[in-house]
């Protein structure tokens, strides 16, 4: 085999052989082929070129029980032709005494560049004549046939490149990834131009990731020698990512004019589709330009060739184990089998060399391609900086850091190195998806150097985010983002500011985004833009879930209005009804008439008491009405008093059974709890993240806070999160707009900020620049127009709201928990154990005590003395006959007889039954 790169005529073979071993017999077959090449043996003499032919040769020899090794066999065949013929002419010279000679198994094409504008491609003029012929075409290489589509029906022309349609599938992932969503298509008049733009626009017209056509650019340069239409075009171009689609003559040109229109530098993107780069050869290319390739672009001609070939040895093998040993492509489309013989391709579709797929589809490409994304690296040359396979695109690293060293200032005006910290939501990092090595469409590729290693790939968005999306669409700038790794936000030590004010101090960062405070110290090193976020200070705490009280279920009222009630107003009106009741004409007064009735009732005092208590809490139980009008009056007057106070007891009752919570406030960082912890018992514990704002203010303005919180600082704002929940931490200062949104997000929603999000020392986040940055003013501008818009509303909406509200808390109806009745079951237990006492008490005085007490005459005379005065008041004035009376034992020094102070005293009892002993009046 023959290319046709070199100044002389060279040639090479090569060959595959298959060997198969079978009870039967096995048959292998080999083909090879050769392509014509001109080339020029001396400056004035006529060129050589040589055309290969390609001899198959089958041998077959087996027994039954006996295996076979086939040997193929590969010959080259030189043809002298004149340099002045045309390629096409030669190679079709070369074909025509070569059919004559071998028998033909397929065609293996090499070349590396297309040929120049008067020259007529080869690759249309061999798939024609595997049209013609039914022979396969294999195209290995570039040129020519790089992105070129089949237009010949019949033929089998197989291709290692990439189709067109294929390229800009991988382009659109590349833009898609890196949020480059706005382009222009720049093409010429090369042949296929009118199918890349409609595939463009099919392409872009069904996505939903909003593509924005920017222009297109349809340009002549064959009619434009000194290039001076080709540059104003160019330069009237406002995307800033360019798909380029001509010849690679063509592309020399337009890179040229580039190059002279301020084009071509790290700013504007350049992505090469179809035959531009070709040759990879060129020079004079922009920096920041990118192609996609087959796998295997860097292989010598002659490997390629030979992977060629072996694909033909296995189409080749195929088709003679279908249809047999003695049929070849060409006897087979000859002989019009056409009922055996309904796709050619389909011999081609279960191959496999070295371990890779090489199976072709219909269309004649690889049915599992592996491409790889190229990038031009001035003084390198190009490289891989990612690949494509099964669907997914890997980036290595991000293409736009290859431009300068890392951590430099690149000296393009328009392109800007961007740095950041992560703190969620304003800046949310992540890694990429593993299986695609990408990010998702909200998010933007941003890098995290790495000591030792090149940077790792992460993927970044939230609130500050899309903030600089959006500036860099309106404002017109891309950018490089990349974290920051040595500190925070930015605090001066020693001199030395580091962080991100640092990055832009050291002029290592053109702009610094993220949650950024804006204060004096740092505005005397920085430009600040205009704030975009209200922020300050403020105070995270806690919130507990409480405990409810034991005596919550007496909190309805106050202590005053229970003592009224029970101890007051109970008291006095059983006292009342009672002696109501006494003294009424029909109740039970307790008169010597009582007496009359054997058992009957009496309505005593602890009855009346029993029956107010059983109307206030509605029990049912057994109880003793009063007679007498008035009492009843007075009892219909308690029980109306006793709904009103049980309603309103029952009514405010659920208030005080819920848990109630304790969420400490404070008057400001000047508060008492903050400047002297120590004199309250236990200590308040607070502290913040250091190397920030927040510590810087309270370092300057409270001292001894600030040396007393030391020992409490956190590293982060989830790690303080976390020890405020486990009670390590009572309380944490940081920025007001970070602690909002981490107490909206958290989970159950168990912190707060205090005050309803009160906010102390109130500041703004800003993006930071250069002193007297040229940026400073678009940015600005651009900032206050997002306002203008609601956007910001709208990003905050997305970004910083929550399900959690320090001012309300939704309430929700749940099942009482013990702890809600602790109270009840305490006052429970309470009585349970009085009433034990009392019992102890009643067995202890009945069965030791009494039988320890004196007996008293005094007693017995005062005793008898009330009850004879009681009887006389009532009006007791007739004596009952005495033997319709049971008399019990005189009492010690008085008479016997029916007016004895004993028998008056059993009179007012009305018993019949001696019921009372001297043990009694004891």
């Amino acid at each position: 085999a023959a290319t046709t790169a070199a100044a002389t005529a060279t040639a090479a073979a090569a060959t595959a052989a298959a060997a198969t071993a079978a009870a039967a017999a096995a048959a292998t077959a080999a083909a090879a082929t050769a392509v014509a090449t001109t080339a020029a043996a001396t400056a004035a003499a006529a060129a050589t070129a040589a055309a290969a032919a390609a001899a198959a040769a089958a041998t077959a020899a087996a027994a039954a029980a006996t295996a076979a090794a086939a040997l193929a066999a590969l010959r080259t065949i030189s043809v002298k032709v004149r340099s002045a013929a045309p390629l096409s002419s030669v190679v079709q010279s070369a074909l025509t005494h070569s059919f004559g000679l071998f028998d033909f198994q397929g065609l293996v094409f090499e070349e590396e560049r297309p040929p120049p504008p008067n020259r007529a491609p080869l690759a249309p003029m061999l798939e024609f004549v595997s049209a013609q012929t039914g022979l396969p075409v294999v195209a290995v290489g570039g040129g020519s046939s790089l992105g070129r589509e089949p237009q010949e029906s019949g033929s089998i022309y197989l291709q290692f490149t990439c189709s067109t349609a294929l390229q800009l599938e991988v382009i659109f992932e590349v833009l898609e990834e890196y949020d480059w969503t706005a382009f222009s298509v720049v093409t010429t008049r090369h042949h296929g131009y009118e199918d890349f733009l409609a595939m463009v626009e099919g392409t872009t017209d069904g996505s939903f990731i909003g593509w924005e056509i920017k222009s297109v650019v349809v340009l002549n340069v064959t009619d434009d020698p000194g290039g001076t239409r080709t540059k104003r075009l160019l330069k009237d171009n406002e995307a800033q990512v360019r798909l380029l689609y001509c010849s690679l003559e063509e592309a020399e040109l337009v890179f040229r004019a580039a190059w002279a229109s301020g084009q071509a530098g790290p700013s504007h993107m350049w992505f090469a589709v179809g035959p531009a780069l070709s040759g990879l050869g060129l020079e004079g290319l922009p920096k920041a330009l990118f192609a996609i390739r087959p796998q295997g672009w860097r292989d010598e001609p002659r490997r390629r060739i030979a992977k060629g070939v072996s694909v033909l040895t296995h189409g080749a093998m195929a088709l003679r184990r279908d249809l047999g040993d003695h049929l070849g492509f060409r006897d087979v489309f000859c002989c019009n089998h056409v009922s055996s013989f309904l796709s050619p391709h389909r011999y081609f579709t279960n191959i496999s060399i070295g371990g890779r797929d090489y199976s072709f589809n219909s269309d004649g490409y690889l049915s599992k391609p592996l491409l790889d994304v190229i990038s031009y690296i001035n003084g390198r040359g190009w490289e891989e900086v990612g690949w494509w396979e099964n669907g997914h695109l890997r980036l290595r690293h991000h293409p736009w850091s290859r431009y300068g060293s890392f951590l430099k200032p690149l000296d393009d005006s328009q392109h800007l190195r961007v740095v950041t910290l992560e703190e969620r939501p304003f800046v949310i990092v992540e890694p990429a998806d593993p299986g695609t090595s990408s990010c998702i469409r909200d998010s933007v590729p941003c890098r995290m150097p790495v000591n030792g290693s090149g940077p790792m790939k992460h993927c970044c968005k939230g609130f500050c985010i899309d903030v600089l999306k959006r500036l860099a669409k309106n404002v017109g700038f891309t950018y490089d983002l990349y974290l920051v790794t040595n500190g925070r936000h930015g605090k001066n030590i020693d001199g030395e500011w580091n962080g991100m004010v640092g990055e832009v101090v050291s002029k290592r960062a053109d702009m610094a985004i993220g949650s950024l405070t804006i204060n004096e110290e740092r505005s005397e090193v920085v430009e600040f833009s205009v704030p975009f976020v209200e922020t300050g200070i403020s105070v995270m705490v806690s919130r507990s879930n409480g405990t409810v009280s034991p005596s919550a279920f007496l909190e309805p009222y106050s202590p005053a209005v229970w003592v009224m009630m029970f101890v007051m107003c109970l008291s006095v009106v059983a006292v009342t009804v009672f002696i109501f009741e006494f003294f009424s004409p029909v109740g039970y007064n307790r008169s010597l008439q009582t007496a009359k009735k054997t058992g009957g009732s009496k309505f005593t005092i602890g009855k009346s008491v029993w029956l107010l208590w059983a109307l206030v809490f509605n029990n049912s139980v057994p109880v003793e009405n009063p007679r007498g009008t008035t009492s009843k009056i007075m009892v219909l007057v308690w029980a109306f008093f006793a709904v009103i106070f049980l309603a309103s007891y029952t009514a405010n009752l659920a208030a005080f059974m819920i848990q109630e919570e304790y969420i400490d406030t404070v008057s400001g960082l000047s508060d008492k709890k903050f400047q002297q912890p120590t004199e309250q018992y236990p200590p308040l514990r607070f502290g913040t993240v250091p190397n920030g704002s927040t510590e810087e203010n309270i370092r300057s303005n409270y001292p001894n806070m600030h040396q007393y919180m030391i020992r409490n600082n956190q590293k982060g704002v989830e790690e303080a999160i976390d020890n405020l929940k486990t009670g390590k931490l009572d309380a944490f200062i940081y920025d007001a707009a970070v602690l909002n949104y981490m107490a909206r997000k958290d989970e159950g929603c168990k912190v707060m900020t205090i005050g309803s999000g009160k906010v102390f020392a109130t500041t703004g986040y800003g993006i930071a620049l250069h002193k007297n940055s040229r940026w400073k003013r678009p940015l600005d501008l651009a900032l206050l127009q997002l306002v203008g818009d609601d956007e910001i509303d709208m990003l905050e909406r997305l970004w910083l709201s929550g399900i959690c509200h320090n001012d309300k808390i939704e309430v929700m109806s749940s099942k009482l928990d013990i702890d809600n009745m602790a109270g009840v079951f305490y006052m429970l237990l309470v009585a349970m154990g009085l009433s034990l006492l009392v019992f102890a008490w009643e067995h202890l005085v009945y069965w030791k005590l009494r039988h320890c007490v004196k007996r008293s005459g005094k007693m017995d005379f005062l005793l008898a003395l009330s009850r004879v005065s009681l009887a006389l008041h009532l009006g007791m004035k007739r004596a009952t006959p005495a033997s319709t009376l049971c008399y019990p034992d005189p009492l010690p020094g008085f008479p016997v007889g029916p007016f004895s102070p004993s028998s008056l005293f059993f009179r007012l009892n009305s018993s019949c039954s001696y019921l009372y002993n001297s043990s009694f009046y004891e």
